[in-house]
């Protein structure tokens, strides 16, 4: 499928889009583990991404931040040198990174029964997580937009609970790999947004309604990054 943005018009370009978010890193690093209840500052992410362990901090929680880098490095290999699919492999492969001694078990879909600390909702079964992936699979080939295409990826996956942790944070990975792959700017959700995020998200998982969630995730996008995406700047 021609990768197209409907919204903002921007015109694919793969290695700028991989170029800005390379760059990004520690950023995104940052934002994750703050999202995930682990305060972290923007220089203390720096540090142990460059090898150096940092006083106050649980080692369980600087792996956190090790493993998310790493995990961004796979995802950058995978749509530099391709192929990134959206596919269970590609998600499995980058889950035994992320995951790695933080689920209780990493690199395989969960084998138990889940919950979503807040929500009613109740995730599948087990048994039904294989059929579960296949019907996202398809949601998300039936998108003629892009981004609506990466964050259904991310919404669907965040609400079937696929992993027994780190299903958000997966879910944004497979978002931004679809948008990478298509040369399009990922999406970061700042961790000064925490509460509307985590707000808009119990709606979600109640409501199954991705249109807020949608417009919240677009709105993540910095207008200058999207500005340089309308424009013919080089490629290579």
């Amino acid at each position: 499928m021609v990768p197209q943005d409907y919204m903002w018009a921007m015109k694919p370009n793969v290695p700028l889009a991989l170029q800005l978010a390379k760059r990004d890193v520690p950023a995104l690093v940052y934002d994750a583990v703050n999202l995930e209840g682990v305060a972290m500052t923007l220089p203390e992410v720096q540090t142990i991404l460059d090898g150096i362990t940092v006083g106050g901090h649980k080692i369980s929680d600087q792996n956190m931040a090790l493993n998310q880098a790493k995990a961004w490095e796979r995802l950058f290999d995978l749509v530099g040198k391709g192929p990134f699919r959206f596919d269970k492999d590609t998600a499995l492969l980058l889950y035994g990174i992320a995951g790695k001694e933080e689920a209780l078990e990493w690199g395989n879909f969960r084998s138990g029964y889940v919950s979503i600390v807040g929500a009613d909702y109740e995730p599948p079964a087990p048994n039904e997580l294989d059929d579960r992936w296949v019907e996202i699979q398809q949601m998300v080939e039936r998108e003629p937009d892009t981004y609506d295409q990466a964050i259904t990826a991310f919404l669907q996956m965040a609400r079937a609970q696929f992993f027994w942790d780190v299903n958000k944070r997966m879910g944004r990975f497979m978002m931004n790999g679809i948008l990478l792959a298509a040369g399009f700017p990922i999406i970061n959700v700042p961790a000064k947004r925490q509460q509307e995020f985590n707000t808009l998200m119990l709606d979600f998982y109640a409501s199954n309604d991705m249109v807020p969630m949608n417009a919240f995730l677009r709105s993540c996008l910095d207008p200058k990054v999207v500005r340089n995406f309308k424009l013919d700047l080089p490629i290579g």
